[in-house]
């Protein structure tokens, strides 16, 4: 234990925090009945916890090794739980979202600090097994995350998806107080305060706009304000890295064309391969009746196709250059996404089963691949900012995904929803969209049931499509990118750099 004590309780926090992401998707409408959420709340739900992610892993990075990464982690696991608590007890819906962004922060903390505790306590050969035992469990955290979802919904409540952090927060906390060593980073590091904080609002006033556009419009004076604050923010932002002595994020690094096109590639993962999912979880549960379970089970496939690539891609693609396995992995997802675009009135489950399997093979080859990508562009001193900036980046696209497709679901259902029966499409577009397809068959006469029930399946069906489109788009696009951006190989060894941030291992998505 005291050998593998270490990796043990890196990988209890990895876990917990990762499955996080994806074990709500699950949960959504049960969520929604339970709380009386509206579609932008169950979007925020999901999108605060990736955007602390986003918007705090390069601080948290930096403060960690200003602070010690053993004394960060555990802070954060504590934080984690007692917001996991809060999460499970919400009263209502606003109380959940304020709670999930907490547990954000407390799993930016953790993540920041997992490789650096990981890289402080192995050697050699040792190092090598506990990065591959790390990523491994990274993956079956996103595999495992809606079936587990699902379970606990079902089997208890969706208030269990918070709860079941509890116990496995203890045993990490417990666990690294026992046998993992403190570390911190090298004399000169300093916290970026000010970047921290100019990348977080322009972070959540980007994301913020977007959702709020759906409900009050593009044209909007709070959207416009919104989008102002984000631009505003983001040239805050520059102007404090580019003063910073040690600021978290060198801007120069975007002058290099291989690095700003793995940037793009790595946006576009999360947002093209998981932004609509859950939207496609409230369709299957919502509008075709299934369980948490079974819709839980029906999107597997990309998680096991995921598995499978990542384990064969790593040996069969060995030293192919970056552009090829990141930018075919890229045209794979998009493919994907543009094959789950077939559904109508009367599709079921399986219609999604290959765009699933064809979008999970190119995350497997883009997951594993796009670190490496980055750490190849860069000097080894800038190895740990470059993996950094991949992890931001992968949930800023998460995060931007899911209010994008949201936004274009409720438009194009608004603009589907014609028939007889339905006086206010916008309103009607929201709710269904937001998991209330049985609340609104309630509302209707009897005899317009089976008309208005064909209409709002083929308007979520047409809204699912459009989503599928603009991600399949998005996904084609960043591979184009790719492949004509970056110019790098793949080193013949990952580099382990500044280690609280992910160089060289393969981080699950989303």
């Amino acid at each position: 234990m005291r050998k593998w004590g270490p990796l043990v309780a890196v990988c209890l926090g990895t876990f917990m925090l990762l499955i996080d992401v994806t074990i709500v998707i699950v949960a959504l409408p049960d969520i929604a009945d339970t709380l009386d959420a509206s579609l932008s709340q169950l979007q925020w739900v999901i999108d605060v916890y990736a955007l602390a992610l986003a918007a705090l892993l390069l601080g948290a990075g930096s403060a960690a090794d200003v602070i010690g990464r053993r004394k960060v982690y555990v802070a954060g696991t504590a934080l984690f739980a007692v917001a996991s608590l809060a999460c499970g007890l919400a009263p209502n819906a606003g109380a959940l979202v304020a709670m999930r962004a907490v547990q954000g922060v407390g799993a930016t903390a953790m993540f920041a600090t997992t490789l650096s505790l990981l890289g402080a306590a192995y050697q050699g050969r040792d190092r090598s097994v506990a990065l591959g035992v790390w990523g491994a469990v990274s993956g079956a955290a996103a595999a495992l995350g809606p079936v587990l979802g699902g379970l606990l919904t079902q089997g208890l409540s969706w208030r269990w998806v918070f709860f079941v952090n509890l116990p496995v927060s203890a045993a990490a906390v417990w666990l690294t107080l026992r046998v993992v060593r403190e570390s911190r980073g090298g004399a000169g590091a300093r916290i970026d305060w000010a970047g921290t904080a100019a990348f977080a609002a322009f972070a959540g006033t980007a994301t913020y706009a977007v959702i709020r556009a759906d409900t009050v419009g593009w044209g909007s004076g709070r959207t416009f304000a919104a989008l102002a604050v984000s631009v505003a923010a983001l040239a805050l932002f520059v102007v404090a890295e580019r003063r910073a002595g040690h600021p978290m994020l060198d801007l120069r690094l975007f002058g290099n064309r291989s690095f700003l096109g793995v940037m793009v590639g790595t946006v576009a993962l999360n947002s093209a391969a998981f932004g609509f999912l859950p939207y496609t979880s409230l369709w299957l549960q919502t509008v075709l009746g299934m369980s948490p379970v079974r819709g839980g089970l029906v999107l597997i496939p990309l998680a096991l196709a995921a598995f499978l690539a990542a384990g064969l891609g790593g040996r069969l693609l060995h030293g192919a250059p970056h552009r090829w396995v990141v930018g075919g992995g890229l045209l794979l997802i998009g493919t994907g996404a543009l094959a789950q675009a077939v559904l109508d009135a009367d599709s079921g489950w399986t219609a999604l089963t290959a765009g699933l399997v064809l979008a999970g093979l190119g995350v497997g080859l883009v997951n594993p691949a796009v670190a490496s990508a980055a750490l190849a562009c860069v000097p080894p001193r800038q190895a740990g900012m470059a993996g950094g900036a991949v992890n931001t980046m992968r949930q800023l696209g998460y995060a931007l995904g899911v209010a994008v497709f949201g936004t274009l679901l409720t438009t194009r259902m608004q603009n589907s929803l014609t028939v007889d029966g339905i006086q206010d499409p916008h309103a009607t577009a929201r709710i269904l969209a937001g998991g209330g397809a049985r609340e609104l068959l309630a509302r209707m006469p009897a005899a317009q049931r089976d008309t208005v029930d064909h209409a709002l399946r083929a308007a979520f069906a047409s809204g699912l499509d459009t989503a599928a489109v603009v991600a399949g788009a998005v996904g084609l696009l960043a591979g184009v990118a790719v492949l004509v951006l970056v110019r790098t190989r793949a080193p013949e060894q990952p580099v382990q750099q500044r280690g609280h941030t992910a160089a060289g291992a393969p981080v699950a998505a989303p």
